[in-house]
């Protein structure tokens, strides 16, 4: 069920929907029951935008549905489609699971593509019906003719729709008025002509069959549709449907041809097919047509696919209007670049192009379309009194890496616009097959992760932490690993950095705390000695969370675990130029008795002034103190300077000391000699599955009391 925002969110949109169809045609329907009408499909646009099998779907049937409440003008398409690209992304960008340009695009051309349908099937079905009426009154009439002529020549003559008798040789013999306006000739002139005058001499092949069916019996009727130039050069485009009249005997007599002038659905078609396939803002093809084109593109294809560097900053800073009036000038410019070249130039939404190119033989072609366009866009672009700059990042793509179908040839795109992007503004990369399989990789695991934790693919790890003096056990750190289905067994070095990017790494540090505490707790009940604590790290972004406090205060209490059993590790990025959130946070934790260290300490921003207001009780020293370069036999007295000032600053200020990395003898001693408190590394145990850390601390203790 909708929560109140979610509900508040889907009214505010509705509303602003129908605000925007208020210039519309509109049904007879109350402004009540529009909203109700659009906060329905409001509901269905968001499950559509949130993607899967059925997005797409979805998205045609808001389309479908919005002609089957009789809101079938082109001018609320026109407007639908503005709503969705100016407010679906702000409105209900987060409620949808955060969509994107791309999806909203997309979305856009499902609901274009819907409507389209919709309006298409509704003229056809009403106007079959219209020429099923009039067809049904032609016969009534003429079977009524030897009765009541009069009647016949009154619906002949009065009906809407064009209506002509035709000999068996194909002369026309008569047509009503309707037929007479239809076709720019008055009643006389049209007498005595042929059916072909009619049909048009295109069409006369596919006539001449259909007519011989009909006389032969083979076929009740047949219908077409024909352009017919009027004598003024004007055409008009006919609906032609043909039946013939036969006598008590079943022996024909003459034939009946229907007409309905069908140009300005032709022209609403055209119209709406223009609309679902061009960008409303700078007119170029969109994303639907692009693909369209592109799935039929001449092999070899190549394509450039572009992003404007930093023209968020200049919606922020100049407001939505300029930045759109720039986007115009941006189209104006890549037409001009492809000029000749017969290349396409498209928009698929926000600031991103792409350029096809078709036929293109060698990959250099693509690379010098790319250099056109840097210096297409490299003077700046004069809006009223301002001169803006613009610059642009592209991905080159060529057939001959990825083939051609179309989902590979973008991915391979988007992957090479990623690269130019890294290596700074207006430059272009071309698409390294080696890098994109390491990219894909990376950009399957980042979309699988949430997912894959759902499914319990993650499992954690306990390292032990020792007491350097005797070796006892303090506690453990929990290290999450990842079995992936496909890629195997992932270390955290590969999966971390992905769920930090995404913002994936708040939903795993929340995984992570709980099945760290349920783990603790089964410590706490198992042993009395020694005291075992689980240490958990926490990322940057899960400390900025307002809630973090919160849960990390409800994970404990719901296993019952005590306070001073978890212990929380934070880099020092992570808490380094702090003044209040951060600090507030760690001092609330510090406060309910949590053990909080500053991991990593040496590598970081190291602001002892800094370190001496947070309320942490540990330092661990990270393993890249303990690597002098020199073998372990001749330590190096000037770096142990170093690790003894770092020891010597934690103490003073009350704070106990972990080395890690700890992996000889005599990286242990020294350490003792340097008066450190405990360690961490593959000399004291590997990371290893809970139930060997229960064994090890079994080993450490004479006071095992059974679970």
């Amino acid at each position: 069920m909708p929560t109140t925002t979610t509900t508040t969110e889907i009214r505010r949109f509705a509303r602003r929907w129908a605000a925007a169809l208020r210039g519309a045609v509109f049904p007879a329907m109350t402004t009540l029951d529009v909203e109700v009408t659009l906060r329905r499909l409001t509901v269905r646009l968001v499950e559509a935008a949130r993607g899967g099998e059925r997005g797409h779907e979805l998205g045609r049937s808001v389309g479908a549905e919005l002609v089957a409440a009789n809101y079938r003008d082109a001018a609320v398409m026109n407007h639908t489609m503005d709503v969705l690209g100016s407010h679906l992304l702000a409105d209900l960008g987060e409620l949808a699971g955060g969509v994107g340009p791309d999806r909203v695009a997309s979305l856009q051309g499902a609901v274009a593509e819907g409507f389209v349908t919709a309006v298409r099937q509704r003229v056809l079905f009403e106007q079959e019906a219209t020429q099923r009426a009039a067809l049904a009154a032609a016969h009534a009439a003429e079977e009524r003719r030897r009765a009541s002529e009069a009647r016949f020549q009154a619906v002949f003559a009065e009906a809407a729709v064009g209506i002509g008798v035709v000999g068996m040789d194909g002369i026309i013999l008569d047509v009503n008025t309707a037929m007479a306006d239809m076709l720019g000739v008055d009643r006389d002139g049209m007498r005595g002509r042929t059916i072909a005058d009619v049909i048009g001499p295109e069409n006369l092949g596919e006539a001449f069959a259909n007519y011989s069916d009909l006389l032969s019996g083979a076929a009740a009727r047949f219908r077409m549709e024909t352009a017919h130039t009027r004598p003024d050069g004007r055409i008009t485009h006919i609906d032609l449907s043909m039946s013939v009249v036969r006598d008590g005997a079943g022996v024909p007599e003459f034939v009946i041809g229907v007409a309905v002038d069908i140009t300005e659905r032709r022209r609403l078609q055209d119209r709406l097919w223009h609309e679902a396939r061009y960008d409303s803002l700078t007119d170029l093809p969109n994303r639907t047509l692009f693909f369209e084109r592109l799935s039929k593109a001449t092999e070899p294809v190549g394509l450039c696919y572009l992003d404007l560097d930093g023209f968020k900053n200049i919606n922020d800073s100049l407001g939505h209007e300029t930045g759109d009036r720039l986007l115009v000038a941006v189209a104006h410019r890549l037409r001009r670049s492809i000029a000749g070249d017969g290349a396409l130039v498209a928009r698929l939404g926000g600031d991103e192009f792409v350029i096809l190119v078709e036929g293109c033989g060698s990959p250099d072609r693509v690379c010098r379309q790319a250099d056109n366009i840097l210096d297409a866009l490299a003077r700046p672009i004069r809006l009223d009194e301002d001169d803006l700059t613009v610059t642009a990042s592209i991905g080159v793509v060529h057939s001959a890496l990825t083939g051609t179908d179309p989902a590979m040839l973008m991915r391979a795109a988007d992957i090479a616009l990623y690269q130019a992007k890294t290596t700074g503004r207006s430059r272009w990369a071309r698409y390294d097959p080696a890098h994109g399989a390491t990219e894909v990789t990376r950009r399957s695991m980042a979309t699988a992760l949430p997912a894959s934790l759902a499914r319990g693919e993650f499992y954690l790890e306990y390292q032990p932490i020792v007491r350097l003096s005797d070796a006892a056990v303090l506690g453990f750190e929990a290290l999450a690993r990842w079995q992936h289905p496909r890629l195997g067994q992932l270390p955290p070095n590969q999966f971390i950095p992905i769920a930090e990017e995404t913002g994936h790494i708040v939903g795993l540090g929340r995984w992570v705390l709980a099945t760290a505490c349920r783990q603790a707790r089964c410590w706490y009940d198992q042993f009395t000695e020694p005291p075992v604590y689980v240490s958990v790290n926490v990322a940057a972004a899960q400390l900025r969370q307002p809630t973090f406090v919160a849960e990390v205060l409800a994970a404990l209490d719901d296993v019952g675990l005590p306070a001073d059993r978890l212990q929380l590790e934070l880099t020092e990025t992570a808490v380094a130029g702090d003044t209040h959130g951060a600090l507030t946070a760690l001092r609330e934790l510090a406060a309910a008795g949590v053990r909080l260290v500053i991991d990593d300490f040496g590598t970081g921003y190291s602001n002892l002034a800094h370190l001496g207001r947070l309320p942490v009780h540990q330092l661990k020293i990270d393993r890249s103190l303990l690597r002098t370069g020199r073998p372990a036999a001749h330590p190096d007295p000037a770096h142990d300077k170093i690790v003894a000032a770092t020891i010597s600053l934690a103490h003073s200020l009350d704070l106990d000391v972990v080395a890690e990395g700890v992996e000889t003898t005599a990286q242990a001693d020294r350490l003792r000699l340097l008066h450190c408190d405990g360690a961490q590394g593959w000399l004291f145990g590997k990371p290893t599955p809970a139930a060997t850390a229960t064994q090890l601390i079994s080993r450490h203790t004479n006071r095992a009391t059974p679970a």
